[in-house]
């Protein structure tokens, strides 16, 4: 079966570590050092530079690195009005959080210059310039009702239609500078796969018989107004933080939900190890979508068993109504989802790019995209 447009037999989620430079740089903008242009002039150089290295590796779905960010959802979100990104007063140590002090709106595009610097950088070659952006959900779950102001929002349904509605502006101005291809960031669907982050959204008063199909109509409502040829991934991602995960198990609590009810055209799914449960789940999946299927890892410093990947594909794809043509390959998760990126060297990350497509190669044939 043909991919969708931007789904690569080899694919990857969208982050890279971050350059030195880089990091110097923002923290000099962070102190006044250098000026916000000083700073993306760094950041476009080694954006150039990552797009080389990953068209060299055999990558044909092109970021940028998430190089402009410091976390992958709140450098997005907190550019929305009526968010504001919040510390924990108990916890210092803590990663910075998101609360909903009024309503939301997209008084202007948020990726849209930084989509269309890629697309320059990649400079025609046979590639997709993919936007990675995060799920609406990542507004809700993790506050839940309390983080959303309630003079705002007496009901959370007029927030769950804004939240939509921002993320359908935002489609259609990156439509309108030429993306076809974005994919969703979202952690929360995992998390509800967890036993104990379950439990902790139930002492927030979640439903969760309900949760994940409002999530679902949530998600879907976002991208219903796109164009047919602008394709929607999603990535279902159980935490990368330093090379730790925080969620665990398997797919079976959202899979119907997730396969047959969100209106996507790719899923990119982790299952690195065992934490992520078998493959079943993959049995709800419909004909005409695909699983960018993340048996590798971005954890760990060392290249992988090649005979392991190539069998655990094939055992994923015994659960698919085609099969491998339903399938992709990828690391679980980027190799940086926050600045600090996880426990390997620049070198070790592309000598695990690199022996990702080798096998996709193998396994599916010199030409990617089929």
């Amino acid at each position: 079966m043909p991919l969708p447009h931007g789904v690569y037999r080899a694919d990857h989620v969208g982050s890279f570590l971050r350059p030195s430079a880089v990091l110097t740089a923002r923290e000099k903008s962070a102190s006044g050092e250098i000026t916000a242009s000083q700073l993306r002039e760094i950041e476009d150089a080694h954006i150039g530079s990552v797009v080389q290295k990953q068209l060299e590796s055999g990558l044909r779905s092109i970021t940028d690195g998430e190089f402009r960010r410091a976390y992958f959802h709140l450098d997005f979100l907190k550019h929305l009005s009526g968010v504001e990104v919040t510390t924990s007063l108990e916890n210092i140590h803590a990663p910075p959080g998101l609360s909903v002090r009024g309503k939301l709106g997209h008084p202007a595009a948020i990726q849209v210059e930084d989509f269309r610097f890629l697309e320059k950088a990649i400079a025609g070659g046979k590639a997709t310039t993919k936007v990675a952006i995060p799920s609406p959900t990542m507004l809700h779950f993790r506050g839940g009702r309390k983080s959303i102001d309630d003079v705002a929002y007496p009901e959370l349904d007029g927030f769950f239609a804004d939240l939509a509605r921002v993320y359908q502006e935002e489609l259609a101005d990156l439509y309108e500078a030429g993306c076809r291809f974005v994919q969703l960031d979202d952690t929360n669907l995992a998390y509800l796969c967890d036993p104990e982050m379950r439990k902790a959204a139930e002492g927030r008063n979640e439903d969760l018989t309900t949760l994940p199909r409002r999530y679902a109509q949530l998600i879907n409502a976002a991208i219903e107004k796109r164009p047919a040829d602008m394709k929607i991934g999603i990535h279902l991602c159980r935490g990368n933080y330093r090379s730790r995960w925080f969620a665990s198990g398997g797919y079976e609590p959202v899979a119907e939900v997730l396969f047959k009810e969100l209106n996507v055209d790719a899923y990119f799914l982790e299952y690195d190890d065992a934490r992520s449960g078998d493959f079943a789940p993959l049995r709800h999946l419909p004909e005409h979508k695909v699983v960018v299927l993340g048996v590798m890892t971005s954890k760990k410093n060392t290249l992988e068993g090649r005979e392991n990947i190539v069998k655990r594909l094939h055992e994923a794809a015994k659960y698919c109504p085609k099969g491998l043509d339903q399938l992709c390959l990828s690391h679980q998760c980027g190799f940086s989802s926050t600045a600090e990126g996880n426990d390997l060297t620049e070198e070790e990350q592309w000598a695990k790019v690199r022996q990702e497509v080798e096998i996709a190669k193998e396994i599916w044939g010199e030409d990617l995209s089929k």
